[in-house]
């Protein structure tokens, strides 16, 4: 038996041990350390270890090239023969993929391919910790209450294949979420950050903001269901705006399945989405925002192909000053549509060149509006439309001619991202924030706030 253990050793094996025509093998490595925290005090911590392989097989026959995927967790050398021959079982008993393409080539391999992989721990805390136990004891003497907690991430990703790919990419990703709670547990608020290391993020900004927003809700406002000028913070934009990304898929477009179709066949690419020059775009060079530079793809779907893993990425224009540029496209999909490939990245930013704050956009705020902290629970309504809807969490605020005067209700909302885009009077300063809603599966996005003259308050919810 020959042992292996490190994982540029395990994806050599993998590919050694393979009998298919073709032959990718994922190897991901992760590391992870968390803090959690309620009723300001620390409540637990700890730190975590994993390894998950990939192993994606493709047949040639007569009809067409198949393909098969198995993953499995905490592999051994032991385990990896048993993988391999279970890719290749799935793939001969598998019909032709319909989005089988040549694998990848000819990509210059990582330079640290061979070396160990990176690994968090609790010293990624080192700083943050004692900040936080300074807020905690802020938070006490101000009467309210802290709860939430802190993730951090590593994961190593090497790829090889048969065609000869030997790439590596170190993703971190940290999350921190905070709740602040008057004692009565009648007020609540919420902010978040996302983060690569934790030395970004401040703990008495956090609580400061959290505690300006407990005192406006000292004052509570009931209003009904209807359209109000509404701010959206980056938080709640993001949310939208990768939802709507997740959606944007070219094929589903080009098929009239999706808001992105043209009526009579074809899609809207080209067409003016926004009247401000707001531009939507990912970039895996994105400085605060890196992501992986190549497609890492561990099965295929609507926006990725396991048979365009490996491929390069650079930036890419979804919406240029307005205009619809591209949606996700992957080789295949490039084919059938005639559209450029487009794969999808793991990041995503607005930016429509405003200079204020969500602060100074309160301040001009003329008449009355509703400013939001985040939204939860959304859900597709209509894909033809993009129609979505959702509810408001954590604080729901009245602006009055500039000035903050109290807390409403929440709300149930029905709207269409796409749409608010249309809509949308005013786009802030472009800055990091953390998707509420959608910051299990995806954390790095920067986003303006947007103010949206009428948004569409459906419902009254009793939702906290």
């Amino acid at each position: 038996m020959i042992r292996v253990s490190k994982p540029h050793e395990i994806v050599e094996r993998a590919l050694e041990l393979s009998t298919a025509d073709g032959c990718v093998v994922i190897a991901d490595e992760e590391s992870s350390a968390n803090l959690r925290w309620a009723g300001n005090a620390l409540t637990t911590n700890g730190v975590t270890r994993g390894r998950t392989l990939t192993v994606i097989a493709t047949v040639d026959g007569a009809q067409g090239t198949a393909s098969g995927v198995v993953s499995r967790s905490a592999v051994t050398a032991d385990d990896l023969e048993p993988l391999v021959r279970a890719a290749e079982a799935a793939a001969r008993g598998a019909g032709p993929a319909e989005d089988a393409q040549p694998l990848i080539g000819g990509v210059p391999a990582s330079p640290d391919f061979a070396d160990a992989p990176a690994e968090t721990g609790s010293d990624v805390f080192a700083e943050f910790a004692p900040a936080l136990g300074d807020a905690f004891a802020r938070a006490r003497s101000g009467g309210r209450e802290l709860y939430g907690f802190a993730h951090h991430q590593l994961t190593s990703t090497y790829l090889g294949t048969s065609t000869g790919l030997r790439l590596r990419h170190d993703q971190p990703n940290g999350t921190l979420e905070l709740n602040a709670k008057s004692p009565d547990r009648t007020r609540s608020t919420w902010a978040g950050r996302s983060t690569r290391d934790f030395k970004d993020v401040d703990p008495a900004e956090l609580d400061a903001e959290l505690a300006q927003r407990l005192r406006w809700a000292e004052r509570r406002i009931e209003l009904p269901a209807g359209r109000y000028e509404t701010l959206l913070p980056p938080t709640a934009v993001a949310d939208l705006l990768v939802y709507q990304l997740w959606s944007s898929t070219a094929r589903d477009a080009a098929e009239g399945r999706t808001v992105f179709s043209k009526p009579g066949g074809g899609t809207r690419i080209g067409e003016t989405l926004s009247e401000l020059p707001l531009s939507l775009r990912s970039d895996p060079h994105a400085p605060g925002l890196e992501s992986a530079p190549f497609v890492i793809a561990h099965a295929s779907g609507d926006g990725a192909s396991v048979f365009d893993n490996g491929l390069p990425l650079t930036s890419t224009d979804w919406i240029r000053d307005g205009r619809l540029e591209h949606l996700t496209t992957t080789r295949h999909t490039a084919g059938l549509t005639g559209l450029p490939v487009a794969p999808a990245i793991d990041n995503l930013l607005l930016e429509g060149g405003g200079e204020r704050s969500l602060e100074e956009m309160v301040a001009a705020t003329t008449g009355r509006g509703l400013l939001l902290t985040c939204m939860w629970y959304i859900r597709e309504v209509d894909p033809a439309t993009l129609l979505l809807t959702g509810l408001t969490r954590d604080g729901v605020y009245l602006v009055e001619d500039g000035e903050v005067v109290g807390e409403v209700n929440n709300f149930r909302f029905n709207e269409s991202p796409v749409d608010l885009l249309s809509r949308a009077t005013e786009a802030g300063r472009t800055e990091k924030t953390l998707p509420r809603e959608w910051g299990d599966w995806f954390t790095r996005a920067a986003m303006p706030a947007l103010r949206i003259p009428d948004f569409n308050m459906s419902s009254v919810s009793a939702g906290v």
